[in-house]
């Protein structure tokens, strides 16, 4: 069973690795967001704002949920790719074994409580007033798909760690394309509404999954295996866990964001002012998938030659993953601060909403150049299995920021102070983590390779 894939890793030259990875990952994250961003269209348009309200009122239970598999994905790739590169193929088959009885355990247990409980959890995510309704529906129906979403974001990873990201590129790209279709059809055609929304959304997770699926089962994947892989081992469990826990927690702050986030907003503005922050949360989504995606390239090459021991490499790869984000970021900032008003426009054609989002938009994206440092700095301590100094840079800009200046700021400046927070929370954030980033590469990786 070749693995060349796998060893490119470690020989290829940075750039041109860091762009093999990264546009595949960008490609199908822009797809992935493309679809987050038309789906929000389409609801806007044939069911109406308050749907959109209501969608983003469910995205942070079903995504926290989901997020097990990512956190799950992230934790054993990590592990996956650093066992790759050195030569260690056992330990590699063991953590993807346990990755997928992890993921399905964990996920079906809290899908269950999430659905009995579904009359509480909504309204204090900010499902109130005329929301709360059109947020079931999505929910109930959404929840059940969520395992399979789980599976695909886990399975997801480590397509990547393997080195193949164009399977993963596909593998986002499949239910993006199925999403927008079925909606068309479920929403436009039957006139189904929020459950067409709802369904649509569902069946694209099974459509991923099925493909994860074959490529595992197929000889694209070098990680073939057996029922004994699949039994947990408490080491692997553990480094799984403690790598994936960043990626939860992260997930979770951000789930605790949009608790926030609805409720005040809600009680400053109402439902519009809910709106405005769902079309604002989807362009986050979709504007720096230039940026998530060199993120995600950066994972699987930092981790193999850490792994290997190439640390003049693992240097490279981090300097050469920041300088082309600051300048992907850096355009996305031009464009979103020069056409905030059009792009609203695709959303909705509500006069108060169309008022009040270019405005946040502006605030929202205000210090995007910087984060790419954040954004990889956070990144390389969980590529080389450091997970302490991983989950509290990852925690610093919500957790340590962003939470404690939206209940604070808008108690002298309303609503504005929430806008405010994102970008004071962004530029301390990313301070706080370059100087971490710049601590280890000067007394670990330099050391190391001396």
């Amino acid at each position: 069973m070749a693995k060349v894939s796998s060893k490119d890793l470690g020989s290829q030259p940075i750039s041109k690795l860091l762009i093999k990875q990264a546009v595949p990952a960008s490609i199908g994250i822009l797809v992935m967001s493309l679809n987050i961003l038309v789906d929000t269209i389409f609801v806007g348009q044939w069911i109406g704002s308050t749907a959109i309200a209501a969608i983003n009122v469910v995205l942070p239970v079903s995504f926290f949920i989901a997020a097990l598999g990512m956190s799950i994905g992230v934790g054993g790739s990590s592990i996956i790719s650093r066992a790759l590169g050195a030569n260690n193929e056992t330990k590699a088959l063991q953590t993807f074994g346990n990755q997928i009885t992890l993921t399905l355990l964990l996920t079906i247990s809290l899908v269950i409580p999430g659905l009995f409980f579904v009359n509480a959890i909504i309204p204090a995510f900010g499902g109130k007033g005329a929301i709360f309704e059109p947020a079931k529906v999505y929910y109930t129906i959404v929840l059940y798909g969520v395992p399979f979403l789980a599976l695909c974001m886990m399975g997801n990873t480590v397509i990547r760690a393997e080195g193949k990201p164009k399977f993963a590129m596909y593998a986002m790209m499949i239910p993006s394309v199925g999403n927008l279709v079925l909606d068309y059809v479920f929403i436009k055609l039957l006139g189904y509404g929020m459950e067409g929304a709802a369904w649509a959304t569902t069946v694209s997770y099974l459509l991923c999954f099925f493909f994860i699926l074959w490529f595992f089962m197929s000889k694209h994947s070098e990680l073939q295996l057996h029922r004994c892989y699949f039994r947990l081992r408490l080491p692997i469990v553990k480094e799984i866990g403690a790598l994936g826990f960043v990626t939860l927690a992260r997930q979770a702050v951000v789930s605790i964001t949009y608790l926030f986030m609805n409720n005040i907003l809600f009680d400053l503005g109402g439902e519009t002012s809910v709106t405005a922050y769902a079309i604002v949360g989807r362009m986050l989504m979709f504007a720096l998938f230039p940026v998530f995606g060199i993120t995600q390239g950066f994972l699987p090459i930092a981790s193999f030659n850490y792994g290997a021991g190439y640390y003049d490499r693992v240097r490279l790869t981090i300097s050469t993953a920041i300088k082309y984000a600051i300048g992907l970021a850096t355009m996305v900032f031009i464009l979103l601060m020069f056409f905030p008003d059009v792009i609203t426009k695709f959303f909705t054609d509500d006069v108060e909403v169309l008022k009040e989002t270019p405005s946040a938009m502006r605030w929202v994206f205000a210090a995007t150049p910087i984060i790419a440092i954040q954004l990889i700095g956070a990144a390389y301590f969980q590529a080389v299995g450091k997970a302490i100094p991983a989950l509290l840079l990852t925690l610093t800009r919500q957790g340590l920021f962003f939470i404690p200046l939206i209940l604070i700021l808008p108690r002298f400046y309303g609503e504005l102070g929430v806008w405010m927070s994102f970008p004071i929370a962004d530029v301390l954030s990313t301070v706080v983590t370059a100087y971490f980033l710049d601590r280890e590469v000067r007394l670990k990786l330099n050391n190391a390779s001396a």
